[in-house]
């Protein structure tokens, strides 16, 4: 038996003799959040869907809550909750009778009822699926992940499309589920997203783990070493370069992002305001911080998070 709650060893899977998933492995401790994370096309989703029991793996051996997602589908699927991007709804069923109906084949479901209310679906509850808003519909997909109280539930992009209220509205969700004891595996392209729930990150790129950890342990090391500011695009930023110490290192990360690591100190920053002020840049949004999720990112991968 494994305290892990999915355990994925050596997991290969091929697309037109394209390895989509090379020789993964990860492990998702039980009662946490933990963020899976990867640009478009690194094999997470691939990955995901053998784990939910949806593909067939090639090789390599995968574990959930002790049971294999194939062989043990039936045992598995009353313990397991999914929430699938496109919902997987019949486009005339009202969402509370979907809900309800789910909530029905569960041994002790949360009240469906309450659930809808709890994520601002209750004046929708006899609303056709077709008729649902983009985010009305994640948010139903999302009820109808949790309804059966599952002991592990995969979530993908679960606030994607969501306004500011509902987002936030839904990481409370999440965070109630892991107090609760509920396992959750979360895909996201959101990095602020994974910083405040998740417990554990791991981040996969071209089929592979590239690393793991916690937040902190992925950011750890940059805290006392960035200096950010906003200004024009297109700054001149050799010529920046040039008036700092030549251990610094400036780059433009995103249009008008600029960051600038080294030693930060009261000379460096005064050099760096110096030269704006000398070239009639405003810097905008000047601040020492620590170093971010999506900088280990962008860093291991060399690539932005695309939604």
């Amino acid at each position: 038996m494994t305290d892990l709650a999915v355990e994925v060893v050596g997991l290969v899977k091929s697309y037109s003799g394209v390895r989509a998933v090379d020789d993964l492995s990860l492990a998702v401790p039980p009662d946490q959040v933990t963020a899976l994370l990867g640009p478009n096309g690194a094999g997470k989703t691939t990955a995901i869907e053998i784990c939910e029991g949806f593909r067939r793996q090639d090789g390599g051996l995968v574990r959930v809550l002790g049971l294999d997602p194939r062989r043990d589908g039936r045992r598995l699927r009353p313990r397991v909750g999914v929430m699938l991007q496109d919902g997987g709804a019949y486009p005339s069923a009202r969402a509370g009778e979907m809900l309800r109906l789910l909530a029905a084949h569960s041994a002790h479901p949360l009240d469906p009822a309450l659930l809808l209310d709890a994520l601002g679906l209750a004046t929708c509850a006899r609303t056709a699926y077709r008729r649902l808003s983009g985010g009305q519909r994640q948010r139903l997909s999302f009820a109808l992940a949790i309804v059966g109280r599952p002991e592990l539930v995969f979530l993908d992009e679960p606030t994607a499309g969501l306004d500011v209220q509902a987002r936030r509205l839904t990481w409370e969700m999440i965070e109630l589920l892991r107090e609760s004891g509920v396992t959750v595996v979360l895909t996201t392209h959101a990095m602020d997203e994974a910083e405040r729930l998740a417990d554990s990150v791991v981040i996969i790129d071209r089929g592979q783990v590239i690393a793991a950890g916690t937040p902190a342990e992925l950011t750890r090391g940059g805290a006392e070493g960035q200096l950010r500011f906003r200004a024009a695009p297109a700054l001149d930023i050799d010529q920046l370069r040039l008036a700092l110490p030549t251990s610094a290192r400036v780059t433009e990360r995103t249009s008008g992002q600029y960051l600038v690591e080294g030693q930060i100190d009261p000379q460096l920053l005064a050099t760096v305001t110096a030269w704006c002020a000398s070239n009639g840049v405003l810097p905008e949004d000047l601040r020492v911080e620590q170093r971010s999720l999506e900088d280990v990112f962008i860093d291991l991968t060399g690539s932005e998070l695309r939604a």
